[in-house]
């Protein structure tokens, strides 16, 4: 975990700058499609603009449901804890899920106007939560203490089949963690001076969350037990589990759990606008179906509340995967990460290919010389995430633990494309030229 962070922590940041120069030069809700609109040759810019907007939308749609379906685990497994013999099922979990995006869906259609005091709020108490946590692993310690080479650097190669190559199965979760940093740019038109303040704000999320992860999972390395127990965790979920045998009761798992349901509960908020956001900006430039109704936005709350009610509604129905396959988590994890990733992917390189001209002329920018580099391990690093979050975790195979994510990703791809065969290459135009001007002023 820990090796694996530090690693992720310097590709991702190679990522988080290159999406920082294209949002510095076209500071739009539309973000990456209006990057490659922008940057592609004439005859095929709207057909690529098409192309990244779906796989950005697919990303923000599936990134979020992964976050509130995690959520959902989280709360089951904290009544395993008390619990060890319940056993929940689908229906169970899918129930929590949903009543998870419906308050999530309250929060953000009639909180609009609070929301920046609860971001402020939510960092706070993350720093708080960080620290009380540090303190009470490490003060507690019920099953001892890891060695300063285990804490750090130690992974066992057998469990999971993968031998030497699950140290990369393992960074999985650090991945994830950063995958959605490009989401920023989905609130470039409610931000002053986007063209300064959004690069910034990208390029500064991999350094804080990586430093305040670093406390936060430094201890859990230090002090969890042996893997082989953890693997035991019900409904999936290692953290309770973890903070169960460290604290030596469950009472004390569910207070630190507790801090961490907090916090998930705020990212959920936060995520579910980003997306709500990225839905209406794409409907504003009539690129899915049923476009003027999802472009509306409440005179009242000040929110696009019918691109926030299809963002939840597609999250409820792709939640019935679950009933089907227990390794629907994974499937949403993964799908999230790769439609954000080859999002991200597709305007990086087309800006490579015409040799950074846009990007160097952005307020805030890398220049040629630091740019390169920096380009192309965000590039590398992205095609190494495709295929690492399109495999299982565990070998062998079966149907519980095979990963769906091509599956759901391809066919949400095969959908756009019959929309946009069928009626979208009619109406869609790319986003408007307007927005160029102004973002490049």
């Amino acid at each position: 975990m820990f090796l694996g962070w530090i690693m992720v922590l310097i590709v991702d940041e190679c990522v988080a700058l290159s999406l920082g120069e294209l949002a510095s030069r076209y500071p739009t809700s539309a973000g990456p499609y209006y990057w490659s609109f922008q940057l592609a040759p004439h005859k095929v810019r709207t057909l690529l603009s098409f192309i990244t907007g779906w796989t950005w939308l697919i990303g923000n749609w599936t990134i979020t449901l992964s976050v509130n379906f995690g959520f959902a685990s989280l709360i089951a497994a904290c009544v395993a804890m008390f619990h060890p013999e319940f056993a929940i099922e689908p229906w169970q979990l899918l129930l929590i899920f949903y009543a998870i995006t419906l308050l999530t869906f309250l929060v953000v259609a009639f909180g609009n106007r609070l929301l920046p005091m609860v971001d402020t709020f939510c960092a706070a108490f993350t720093a708080l939560a960080i620290i009380i946590t540090l303190v009470s692993l490490s003060a507690k310690a019920e099953v001892g203490r890891n060695s300063p080479a285990d804490t750090l650097g130690h992974y066992d190669s057998s469990l999971s089949g993968w031998g030497s190559f699950s140290f990369f199965i393992g960074i999985l979760p650090a991945a994830y963690t950063f995958s959605a940093i490009g989401m920023v740019s989905s609130m470039a038109e409610e931000c002053g001076d986007p063209a300064v303040k959004l690069p910034k704000a990208i390029a500064l999320c991999v350094p804080v969350g990586g430093i305040a992860g670093l406390f936060f999972i430094i201890p859990i390395c230090a002090t969890m037990p042996s893997l082989d127990y953890i693997l035991g965790a019900p409904v999936g979920q290692a953290l309770p589990y973890i903070y169960q045998a460290v604290m030596g009761s469950p009472a004390g798992g569910l207070g630190l759990t507790i801090l961490i349901l907090i916090i998930t509960f705020f990212c959920s908020v936060s995520i579910t606008v980003a997306a709500s956001r990225c839905t209406w900006a794409f409907a504003r430039d009539n690129a899915i179906p049923l476009s003027r109704v999802f472009r509306r936005v409440s005179s009242k709350h000040d929110t696009p509340i019918f691109a926030l009610a299809l963002t939840t509604v597609v999250q409820m129905l792709l939640g019935l995967i679950n009933l089907g396959s227990s390794s629907a988590f994974l499937a949403f994890v993964s799908v999230g990460v790769v439609s954000l990733a080859v999002s991200y992917a597709i305007p990086i390189a087309i800006s490579m290919w015409h040799r950074r001209k846009e990007v160097n002329a952005a307020k805030w920018t890398m220049g040629p010389t630091v740019g390169w580099p920096v380009n192309t391990v965000a590039v590398l690093w992205i095609a190494f995430e495709l295929v690492l979050f399109s495999m299982p975790t565990v070998l062998p195979v079966t149907e519980a633990s095979m990963n769906y994510a091509i599956v759901v990703f391809v066919g949400f791809m095969v959908l756009s494309g019959i929309w946009y065969l069928v009626y979208a290459h009619k109406v869609y135009k790319g986003p408007p030229e307007s927005d160029g001007l102004v973002a490049g002023s």
